[in-house]
This record gives structure tokens, sequence and C-alpha cells, in this order.
């Protein structure tokens, strides 16, 4: 009879049995099995961008890299128009099936496969009151689970941006991960894309203060950004320690909260100077524009937003959302004794966008090693701010204490950007 104590000690005993050292991509290693479970496979969907790249490889320090990785079943939520899951399961030899649980045992009555690639984005899901996008991730995961318990044996899950548009249900699945000791990672590829310039926060680094400026729309782009930022200030002395309070600031307030200094024009003005599409009323006048001073940031931004989080160290963190100044994800931080870093999160175009094989890359050292290459606590924690920020908006904008935060997690040394 299969007991939770009997379970455990099986996931234990097979854990233990995966690789610990990493090996070159370049190294020849035995295929493993993979499962894709996703919302869509459509062009420029997420699962194009993971999916395309387990199937035919993708550019990796400067050749092209073929993952010892095999797909070999697929389940995806919906195909509308444009779904390309049976045109790649035709080209490639996988199956599709019709639930997770088949896809992952690949018809038979155990789990088939050495790991799993979950991508809950696009498609049409419906949105709640807050404006999240009701993807199902957390209900992907919660089906893997189920299938680690019945069949006593677990392997690497990777989930494909925030855990949750829920907070309790990302903490769910961090819990679930631990409970059952299996890899999990999660997030975006901002992250692990190229910066230019190739800046980190130094590990151990004294912080006083950090801001990110992105674009684009709500729980989708805001997610990134905030995931981004999170990747810098995780590196400061004494690590991640927690989110003390959120608020939400929309319209004329996130310019008084700058003249408030409840966030640093001299930040904005960094992140500003490293971005290559600032804007002004004619494309003759955007390149000479100190937008940050001049300004002009407030009549070319309708709708500016700021994310304004209090870590419990005492540390303050700004996401400033300006759509019509920029198009690109820039930071800047000031250290102890005022020095300022500042970088941005490059994102190569369309159609090759290769950033996403940035991410990949993380993705296929996790399963081939059994080791996730940075804690999923980031990707928790900036789900957690964005749900909670979310609230603030819904609760009139005000300040919210966020005792139920406390997610502290310690940083790897080794920076994971840069292709």
């Amino acid at each position: 009879m299969l007991t939770r104590r009997t379970f455990i000690g099986a996931v234990g005993a097979g854990a233990a049995t995966w690789g610990t050292v990493r090996p070159a991509l370049g190294d020849v290693t035995p295929h493993r099995r993979i499962a894709i479970i996703t919302t869509v496979w459509t062009y420029l969907s997420h699962a194009q961008h993971m999916g395309d790249r387990f199937l035919v490889g993708y550019p990796r320090h400067g050749q092209w890299h073929k993952p010892p990785l095999q797909v070999v079943s697929l389940y995806v939520d919906q195909k509308p128009e444009g779904d390309l899951s049976a045109q790649r399961a035709a080209e490639h030899g996988f199956s599709i099936y019709p639930t997770v649980a088949e896809a992952l045992r690949c018809g038979g009555d155990k789990l088939a496969v050495d790991g799993i690639v979950t991508i809950g984005e696009h498609g049409n899901y419906p949105r709640n009151e807050k404006g999240q996008i009701l993807y199902p991730r957390f209900e992907f995961f919660q089906q893997a689970v189920k299938v680690f318990e019945q069949d006593q044996r677990v392997v690497p899950i990777f989930n494909d941006k925030h855990l949750s548009y829920s907070w309790e249900k990302a903490q769910k699945m961090v819990a679930d991960s631990k409970r059952l000791k299996f890899p999990f990672l999660a997030g975006s590829s901002l992250p692990v894309t190229w910066r230019l310039p190739p800046v980190e926060v130094p590990y151990g680094a004294e912080l006083q203060e950090a801001l990110m400026v992105g674009v684009g729309s709500s729980d989708a782009m805001d997610y990134h950004a905030l995931e981004a930022m999170q990747c810098m200030v995780e590196r400061r002395k004494g690590g991640e320690t927690g989110i003390k309070s959120v608020q939400m600031l929309e319209g004329d307030a996130v310019w008084k909260a700058g003249n408030d200094g409840r966030w640093s024009t001299r930040l904005l003005e960094a992140a500003l100077s490293r971005s290559d599409s600032l804007q002004g009323d004619s494309q003759l006048d955007s390149r000479p524009q100190d937008l940050a001073h001049n300004g002009k940031l407030q009549k070319l931004v309708k709708d500016p937003a700021a994310y304004l989080i209090e870590r419990t160290d005492g540390l303050r963190t700004t996401l400033l959302m300006l759509n019509g100044a920029t198009q690109d994800f820039t930071f800047a931080a000031k250290l102890k004794g005022g020095e300022i870093l500042s970088t941005q999160f490059f994102l190569p175009p369309t159609p090759n966008v290769t950033y996403s094989a940035c991410l990949v890359a993380q993705i296929e050292e996790m399963i081939l090693t059994g080791r996730a290459p940075y804690p999923v606590e980031r990707t928790q924690i900036a789900s957690a701010m964005l749900d909670r920020c979310l609230d603030s908006k819904m609760a009139d904008h005000r300040r919210i204490e966020t005792p139920e935060l406390d997610i502290s997690y310690q940083a790897p040394r080794e920076s994971r950007f840069g292709g």
C-alpha cells in the first residue's frame, strides 16, 4: 500500500539517481524524453518559441546546438486557427494526447518522460476583475503532481513565466515541489537574455535603491519587468528577504511620487540612458531627448504606472511602466557609496526572438542534471508582487502590507545572462 511516507522515500531515492555534474552543452548525452504541456502552439506563441528549439535546435555560443532531448508527447489545450501542433507532431514524430496525464504517461499507465515543459501563455482565456488572464498554469502543474503521486516517480518541471496569477497558488506550487523533492524551474527570458552593457550587480553588494523601466500591457509585460528587476536585486547582501509592502500608482500620482522622492529621478535617468528606442514628439527629436528632466516624459506617457515595492530589509524598488516613452526594458540601481549601475535587457526581434533560446538552455540544463540553475523562488516572488500590486490598484491604489510575502532565498553567485 502506498503511504505518504513510502512515497516520499521513493521520491528521495529516485532524486538521488539524477546527475549532479553539469554537462558541457556539446557533450554527447543519451537523449532524455520530454513532454510539452501547453495552451496553444501557433506562430510566435511561447510554445513555438520554446518547442521549436527542442525540435530543431538553437544558436548557442557561436554554434548551432541540438539539445539531447526528445519531445515524445504533447498536450495542447486549445487549437485555434493557425495551430501548428499537428504539423509539428507529424514532422518530428511525437504524439498529441487528449489529457495532461496521458501525455506524461505517453498513453501508457506509468510516467514515461524525463522532464516536463509547461507553457501556459497565449490562447483564449478569461480575465478576472484585476485584469489577470486566467491561464491554467496551476492546473497543468497540479495534474503533473497527481501523476507523480500516483506513479511514485518525479521528474523536473519547467513552468513558463509567472507560476500563477494568484500568489496563493504560486505558493502551493513551490511547496509541492519541495514536498515531493523534484527540480522546479520557472520564469521568463529576461533574466537570461543579453544585457547592453553586460552589467551584473556585484554579488553581496549593498544596494540603496533600484528602479526598472518597462513597457507593454499589464499581467503580461509588467511581469517580465518585475522578474528582470528581481534577478538583479536578489544578488544584494543578505539575499532576498521578502516583501514588506506594495503600492501601485497610476496617472499623475506617478509623477507626484517621483517629485516627492518615492522613486529616484536619477535612477530613471540612468535607466533611460540605456534605451535604444527613446521616443519624442517626432522621429527627428527623439534622439536628443533627456526625458528624465525636460518635462516631455509626462506628455509622451499617457497612462503611467508605478509599482512601489518595499523589501523587508528596507530596500526600495520601483517599476515604472512608461508606454510611449520607450520600447525597451531597462534597469538602474544605486550601490552604497553612490555608484550607479544601469543596463538594458536586450530582446532580439522577430521572427527569431533568440532570447527564448537563452531560456531553453536553462531548461535543458535542469533536465540533464536534475538541478534547477536558479531558485524557483525568484519566479514565485515576482508572481506574488504582481498579484498584490494589482490588489493595491483595486483598493484605490492604497499601500498594502504583505507579511504573507516573506519569501527569502539566496541567489546563485554565477550569472546566467548573455546567451
